[in-house]
């Protein structure tokens, strides 16, 4: 086995460099991937009715993907209308 002697900078400098990686993977990773929640889990989570996720989807306040007669909402989905819903306090 062949033994490699590398000097601090040089160490610091590949070891930013796997960390850059490691960022870089997960955060591209992370876009890929999105979580999807059924209605029933839509709706534990929202503290809402059926009738309400129904109402929702009818107005077009919540995107959805329909499978049959099962109901999904991406989580990105969800935080996004809940940032379009989103209202400051008027206080100051």
């Amino acid at each position: 086995m062949e033994a490699i002697i590398l000097t601090k900078e040089q160490f610091e400098g590949l070891i930013a460099k796997i960390d850059d990686l490691s960022r870089n993977f997960n955060s591209r990773n992370g876009s890929k991937q999105d979580q999807f929640l059924d209605n029933e889990e839509f709706i534990t989570m929202m503290k809402i009715s059926r009738r309400t996720a129904q109402t929702w989807r009818d107005e077009g306040k919540i995107s959805f993907s329909q499978v049959g007669n099962k109901i999904y909402y991406k989580l990105s989905d969800v935080e996004k209308t809940m940032q379009e819903h989103y209202n400051k306090s008027f206080a100051k």
